[in-house]
Parts: C-alpha cells; sequence; structure tokens
C-alpha cells in the first residue's frame, strides 16, 4: 500500500493507520524507513506506542480514524449491499450511502 502511495505522489505519507493483521515490527521498520512519520497499527503486539508514533494523542486520533472507516465500509456491506467488487461499477452502493450521509450531516 505505501509502494502505491508512494508511486501516485512521490513521497511516502506521513501518517499511516493499519488493521491489526499488518502489525508486527518488521512491518514498523519498513514503513518508518520510506519516510512515515507516525505509524499506527489496531493492535500493538508487543509495541509501544512511543515506537509507533510521537504521542498518545496522534496514536488515538490514528486509531480513530481508522475505526470511522471501517465503520462506513460496514455500513456499505450491511445496508447498502456492497460485497467484493471485481470490477469497476461496484462504486454504485457509494451513491446512496453517500448521498445519505450528506443529508444526516449538512447544516440546517
Amino acid at each position: 500500500m505505501l509502494e502505491h502511495h508512494m508511486k501516485l505522489y512521490g513521497c511516502a505519507p506521513r501518517q499511516a493507520a493499519a488493521d491489526g493483521g499488518y502489525a508486527s515490527t518488521a512491518n514498523l521498520r519498513e514503513a518508518k524507513g520510506k519516510g512515515v512519520q507516525d505509524v499506527a497499527f489496531h493492535k500493538k503486539r508487543g509495541m509501544t506506542v512511543a515506537e509507533m508514533v510521537k504521542s498518545e494523542w496522534v496514536y488515538r486520533k490514528l486509531r480513530n480514524l481508522r475505526a470511522g472507516i471501517e465503520a462506513g465500509i460496514s455500513c456499505l456491506k450491511r445496508a447498502y449491499g456492497l460485497t467484493r467488487c471485481t470490477r469497476p461499477t461496484c462504486g454504485h452502493p457509494s451513491w446512496p450511502y453517500n448521498l445519505s450521509l450528506y443529508t444526516r450531516l449538512r447544516p440546517a
């Protein structure tokens, strides 16, 4: 994922949040070696917060960002029937989801 990001944008992201399945010291070292300053894994797996990010606050923010993304994906799967996408037309369930989200969150 980092290599794809670097190919698209020409540089590493400043921060990254990843699933607990990717949590390992080898992945942490590789991400830091590529230039990512803060890497937050959902599960710590023997790593300390200080090794991953510069502060507990940054760790919480990245962890919560990832949790919010997972909630959106869950809603798309559950309420809008998004399943595994194998072709470009899989974006269709996201349109009604985005519209309903916009109507709920738009300012009065």
